[in-house]
This record gives structure tokens, C-alpha cells and sequence, in this order.
């Protein structure tokens, strides 16, 4: 079998496949993307970079923007597919993720080879991401919600030339319209639970700063990509000094970069960091509030094996893999009752539950688990239980093997 990837940051959530797929006979994998691989490609895989050649337009319609974006995105993709096809090489089948644009035209290329979308996230009007926090997002304007409209047409447009589609959890495939959710499979891309797990003798680890954590520390964790108020930095951020407290020993670890956006607006005076640490300017410790900026992955699971309690915060938008990792290394979750976290935490089982906003029930979430260890430590079982039952490569990757196959021998196609 020949498989194509598209991903722009390849491998991205193709990594466990293709691991699982090295050493199969018979297999051919090649992939197509924009920046360099974050993985060793060794044998029975080939990654060719293509470059992006122009920019946007000057003075191109803002309401355009992001789609004339995706079609040179596309057009450069589909150059270095028709380069492929000219050496000789034909798909059976084409695993792709649309987010950036990269899958619009490789119909035009290879009009009968399948293709299984990534899908990730649809932009509803309304009940999601948007207008999900007054405070930090702008109300609605005609010309906000005309910007989500067209950031769905390219998406729209991926669906109609795709033959099936996967969805990592249930909540995201319920963003998309109706009719297309009867041609998305939910299948989650896994969590390698050999690595991301417990570890009662887990080494003490130096923050940059100096300072040393161990496993008797009272370790708080809270994990973004960029800190930002789609994960919840404003809450977290504002429950510090209360935080502090009722839990006076604790040592309070913010994980990601602090500078720009992942999701959302940047914020209009500077860093969201700093805007909500001014907030609490003078009513906390700042030496006992340690920001990391991003880890190595050995590093960040390390720390949360230390971790006494997590806080996993997000608007009704893409599951982060932290709360996963988080969860299968036994982490004591706080995490808000927003609908892609109730999906996999349920509260009083494996992990807690609160408002998104109440910094203060927050605080009050997380001194429990630090007091009551009796507590954490069941919730923390039961996380990497629902883990491992439902998350882990063992369960996913078989599945996304099967959806490709038949997919590729189109055993299953919406057409």
C-alpha cells in the first residue's frame, strides 16, 4: 500500500501511525509538508518539504484574507503532489490534515485515490469557542461572524472532496453540520502510555530558574502551549493568590510560552501574562509561581509525575494532549466543566470539575486534592484507567489502521 501524508508541521498527529507502520512489508509512506520533521524518518518513510513562494496580497480584502492564505498553501502543496505523481508515484490512499488548506486540490491530481481528512474543529456561530467569554472576546459584529463564516468554507470545501474524515473526540466531531458528522469516524490519535505514566520515584527536577522540585513538593501544574485565555491563563492566573493561601507550601508551575498566541486574539496590551499578573500585582508570592516557558517533552512529563494537582482549563474547543498525558501519568486533575473535558472527565471519578471562571472554586478544587491525598490518589487511578480503557495507542491505533484500509480499499466511503 502507498500512503501520502499532508500535515504543514508533519508528522503532527500521524506520528503513532507511521511508527506503527515502519517496519510493516508492503508499505510505502511518503509525506508532504512545510517545515522540518520533528522526528527521526529513518527507514520505510520519505518527508519532501515544499516552500511556500508568495505571500498575501497587499491591501487583499481582510474578510479574504485567511482564505487566499489556504489557497497558496494548497496551490505549493499541490505542486510538490504533481512532482510526486510525475516520478511515478500513486496513492491508494491519502491521509491529510485540511486545517491550513494544504488537501483543496489534490483531487485535481489524483481524481480517484481516497482521501481521509483530519478533521479537527468546525466553527459553529454559536454554543462553542465564540462568544464563550465576554470579557476577553469581542461581541458579536457582522464583521467578526462573517470572518468564521469563511474560515468554514475551506473546510466546507476539504469535506466535499473528501471520502471519509476521523475526528479525535466525539465533542469535536459534533461542531461539524449534521450530514457530515454521518461521515466522520472518532477515533483518537492515542496517548503512548509507557511513557506518558506514573512514577512514584520520579527524579527531582531543576526548573531554569534554579528551582528543584521532588516528590515531596506540593506541585501545581498548569499547562498551555502559549499562554492564553482559550486554555483558561485568566483564571488560573487570577486564582494564584488564593491558591496560595490555602495551600502556603505549594509551588505553583506554569508551563508554556509566554509571548504570542495559539488560539484566539493577542492580547491588545502586551502579553496576556503580564495583563492578568498586574491584576494580583501585590496580593501573592511571586517566588513561589514558577514560569517555565515550553519543555522538552521528557521534561514536562517528569514534572507531571511530580505534580500534585493539575488544572486543565479550555473553552468549548479542541481537548488539548496535555489533559490526556496529564491523566494517564496519574495526575489529580481540576479541570472546567466545558464540554470537550466532560468527555473525558467525570467529576468525582477521575478528576474534578468546575466553573471556567471561578478562579475561586479553582483554588478551593485544588487545596482538596492537595489535603485530602486519599482523594487525589483515587482520581488519579481512575484517570489513567479511563486512560488506558479508552486513549491509549493500544486501543487507537488499530482502530485508525482499520478506518485507513477501508477507506483505501473503499470499503467505506460517503460517495
Amino acid at each position: 500500500m502507498n500512503i501520502l501524508y499532508i500535515h504543514q508541521n508533519f508528522p503532527g498527529q500521524y506520528r503513532h501511525i507511521i511508527n506503527q507502520l515502519r517496519q510493516s512489508k508492503g508499505i510505502k509512506q511518503i509525506a508532504l509538508g512545510t517545515y522540518p520533521s520533528e522526528v527521526d524518518l529513518g527507514k520505510n518513510l520519505q518527508y519532501f518539504r515544499y516552500p511556500i513562494n508568495r505571500g498575501n496580497t497587499t491591501d487583499i480584502h481582510p474578510l479574504v484574507l485567511e482564505t487566499e492564505s489556504k489557497i497558496i498553501r494548497a496551490e505549493a502543496c499541490a505542486q510538490a503532489a504533481y512532482k510526486l505523481k510525475k516520478k511515478g508515484f500513486t496513492p491508494d490512499i491519502i491521509c491529510a490534515h485540511p486545517g491550513w488548506g494544504e488537501s483543496l486540490f489534490l483531487k485535481a491530481i489524483w481524481p480517484q485515490c481516497p482521501i481521509l481528512l483530519y478533521q479537527e474543529f468546525y466553527y459553529p456561530l454559536k454554543g462553542y469557542d465564540l462568544n464563550f467569554d465576554p470579557e476577553i472576546q469581542p461581541a458579536k459584529t457582522l464583521e467578526n461572524t462573517s470572518k468564521v463564516i469563511l474560515k468554514n468554507n475551506t473546510t466546507l470545501l476539504a469535506l466535499e472532496h473528501s471520502d471519509w474524515n476521523v475526528s479525535p473526540t466525539h465533542f469535536q466531531c459534533s461542531t461539524f453540520p449534521q450530514h457530515w458528522q454521518q461521515s466522520i469516524s472518532v477515533i483518537h490519535d492515542g496517548i503512548d502510555t509507557k511513557l506518558a505514566c506514573p512514577n512514584p520515584s520520579a527524579k527531582a527536577l531543576q526548573l531554569a530558574d534554579g528551582t528543584e522540585l521532588n516528590a515531596d513538593a506540593p506541585v501545581i501544574t498548569f499547562v498551555n502551549r502559549t499562554l492564553e485565555p482559550y486554555r483558561g491563563c485568566h483564571t488560573f492566573i487570577r486564582a494564584i493568590p488564593e491558591l496560595q493561601r490555602l495551600c502556603p507550601k505549594a509551588k505553583i508551575v506554569v508551563v508554556g510560552k509566554t509571548e504570542g498566541v495559539s488560539y484566539g486574539a493577542a492580547c491588545p496590551n502586551g502579553e496576556w501574562k503580564n495583563q492578568f499578573l498586574n491584576e494580583i500585582d501585590g496580593q501573592y508570592d511571586p517566588e513561589q509561581v514558577h514560569f517555565t516557558g515550553a519543555l522538552t517533552y521528557k521534561k514536562f512529563l517528569q514534572l507531571l509525575q511530580l505534580s500534585k494537582a493539575h488544572v486543565y482549563l479550555t473553552y468549548p474547543f479542541v481537548l488539548s494532549w496535555s489533559l490526556l498525558e496529564a491523566m494517564s501519568t496519574q495526575c489529580a486533575i481540576v479541570g472546567s466543566a466545558t464540554a470537550p473535558v466532560q468527555e473525558v472527565i467525570k467529576h468525582g471519578h477521575n478528576g474534578l470539575l468546575i466553573d471556567f471562571f471561578d478562579h475561586q472554586g479553582l483554588a478551593e478544587s485544588v487545596a482538596e486534592l492537595l489535603n485530602n491525598r486519599d482523594l487525589a490518589e483515587t482520581l488519579g487511578r481512575n484517570a489513567r484507567q479511563t486512560i488506558l480503557k479508552n486513549y491509549s495507542l493500544q486501543q487507537c491505533v488499530p482502530r485508525q489502521l482499520a478506518l485507513m484500509k477501508m477507506v483505501a480499499c473503499g470499503a467505506l466511503s460517503r460517495r
